[in-house]
């Protein structure tokens, strides 16, 4: 379900962090939104579901059924005016068949309800649970890359082209990098107690930085054109029924890149095993799904892949947010995320076959 992303303020490097008991969201405002809801009952249970790093959800049961509501925290995004394009794109796609859950309207036919400084949005509940790559099957591998391409294709029928080129930000500069490893070096080597995951965040770091340095010469060009994509496609923002996916959901970061991209980009969360390497076999099967889906050609998958390796080589999120904004909640995913770089750099070529042979 969706997911919130609160972002702690920067504190001393050095300083002892106590283990931090997970605290529950407040509660939102729930009599208030079902009155100008209206139409949808009278609230009895207001639950929040699982979060994640972006938004907050809730599973609201009224007298009327079950609901999701979602309100809306990360800044680029919880604006009324993006979160009701988002509403009317949704809203286009479940009219041409993509498994979504349309906002639900209030009276007066918005989506979009701001109390006390947040933006909310009511959706039906869909029951469901979430796979990955380690669950799908061959079968389901294609499902999900032939799903993804419908979605990419169905996004232009309903958007159109984009008026502007991708946001593709350029590509990471190595010089840049090298700064940002430096820094992060310092910081974990300044911590007083050292544990596994500042050992295994300093063996990456000298890594990353000789690999780097290995392949500055293989930087990418910036993509030419992009498409709408749904932006953040992983298995926590799909929902199946069985083998069946039954909604995806979390469409705050809709927007414009290089679609091929955001293929590459799922298939290595969908498929990213714990010790840092891809399911090949399952990739390809996704892969070819989806460019007959969505009409990809293979120099543009081979494009796509490079593109994102060299992302995957200069990116250290989870580093940063660990030394520099104190946040460890992503801590468990650095372990198989910095293996997969490295992986992925020494089978380069297998995995450009994977998405592109």
């Amino acid at each position: 379900m969706p997911r919130s992303r609160v972002t702690a303020p920067p504190a001393a490097a050095d300083a002892p962090r106590a283990p931090r008991a997970p605290l529950a969201p407040p509660l939102p405002p729930v009599s208030a939104l079902l009155r100008h809801y209206r139409g949808y009952g009278e609230p009895l249970s207001c639950t929040p579901v699982a979060q994640g790093l972006l938004n907050r959800g809730y599973r609201l049961t009224t007298t009327r059924g079950t609901f999701f509501l979602k309100q809306h925290l990360d800044a680029p995004t919880s604006d009324r005016a993006t979160i009701a394009r988002q509403h009317r794109a949704t809203a286009l796609l479940h009219a041409l068949g993509v498994p979504v859950a349309p906002a639900l309207p209030d009276a007066e036919g918005r989506t979009v309800f701001r109390l006390g400084g947040r933006c909310y949005a009511l959706h039906p509940w869909v029951d469901g649970h979430h796979l990955d790559g380690a669950r799908l099957t061959a079968s389901g591998s294609r499902r999900l890359g032939a799903l993804l391409g419908f979605v990419h294709t169905c996004l232009e029928r309903v958007l159109g082209s984009p008026r502007t080129p991708a946001r593709a930000y350029g590509s990471a500069d190595p010089e840049d990098t090298f700064r940002l490893i430096d820094e992060l070096l310092e910081l974990a080597g300044r911590r007083h107690r050292r544990v596994a995951f500042d050992e295994l965040a300093e063996h990456r770091l000298l890594e990353r930085r000789r690999l780097l340095a290995a392949h500055a010469h293989r930087r990418p060009a910036a993509p030419a054109a992009g498409g709408w994509v749904h932006g953040d496609f992983h298995p926590l923002n799909l929902l199946y029924r069985g083998a069946e996916p039954a909604a995806i959901v979390d469409w705050d970061r809709l927007g414009v890149q290089p679609r091929a991209e955001e293929a590459v980009r799922a298939a290595m969360i969908f498929y990213v095993q714990p010790a840092g390497r891809l399911d090949l076999a399952k990739v390809r099967a996704y892969a070819r799904a989806y460019r007959r889906a969505a009409g990809a050609d293979a120099a543009e998958m081979a494009a796509a892949v490079h593109r994102v390796w060299w992302e995957r080589l200069n990116d250290f999120w989870i580093l940063r947010w660990h030394y520099q904004l104190h946040d460890a909640r992503a801590d468990p995913q650095f372990p198989a995320a910095s293996a997969l770089a490295v992986w992925w750099t020494r089978e380069y070529d297998a995995v450009c076959d994977a998405f592109a042979g």
